[in-house]
């Protein structure tokens, strides 16, 4: 398990069945995007496919399986590596007195 920012990437044993296949924006699985800066998290489109539920929310999780070793970038902080295997991403939620709220990144 490792963390990028407000994105938790979780390792798996397999996609979970009944997802829709996403199609990559601009050569890019985009995992998240920022919300005032226009930064994202992010693989290239060539290294993994994507995965969502059919009427998924945006902070819903999201599914990659990774076909070759790729990285998740973001502007603002250091690359991770990602081996060939299946991955759920999350996007991180904190508590605070009103709620519970996405982690803003």
């Amino acid at each position: 398990m490792v963390r990028q920012g407000d994105v938790l990437v979780e390792r798996i044993n397999a996609i979970p069945p009944k997802l829709k296949k996403q199609k990559p924006e601009n050569g890019r699985v985009i995992l998240a995007h920022g919300e005032v800066t226009g930064h994202h998290h992010s693989i290239d489109a060539d290294a993994a496919d994507w995965w969502k539920e059919a009427d998924a929310k945006p902070d819903a999780d999201q599914f990659v399986h990774v076909k070759k070793p790729t990285r998740v970038v973001h502007q603002e902080h250091t690359a991770i590596d990602l081996a060939p295997g299946s991955y759920r991403i999350t996007r991180q939620r904190e508590y605070s007195p009103a709620g519970l709220r996405k982690v803003q990144d």
